[in-house]
């Protein structure tokens, strides 16, 4: 977990070997209803530092937003608060183009 990004098909793998990841989506609320990752908990970005108690501390958080930006910024402020979080290279958008081709592109 020494990587600040994981890349879509190394999270498939992990989901797919039954690892015990919680998937934290920082998108806003229209954009989780337009394509989301199944399993996956959405708080919103401003509203993480409130949530703090919804976002497990004992396993590890890989953090989704649409294209890996602002997941990344949730990320290393996740990581400073003592979180072993993660952000989603390239976002929900690249986990469509190259994982499930059934979550839309938007």
């Amino acid at each position: 977990m020494d990587e600040l990004q994981i890349e879509p098909r190394a999270l498939a793998e992990s989901l797919q070997a039954g690892e015990n990841i919680f998937l934290l989506d920082c998108r806003e609320p229209w954009e989780y209803e337009a394509a989301s990752i199944t399993g996956s908990v959405l708080i919103p970005m401003r509203s993480i530092p409130q949530n703090l108690d919804k976002i497990p501390s004992d396993r590890p958080v890989v953090v989704i937003c649409h294209s890996g930006m602002r997941s990344l910024d949730v990320a290393l402020w996740l990581r400073r608060q003592g979180f072993r979080a993660q952000s989603l290279s390239g976002g929900i958008d690249q986990w469509s183009q190259e994982i499930d081709p059934n979550v839309p592109r938007y």
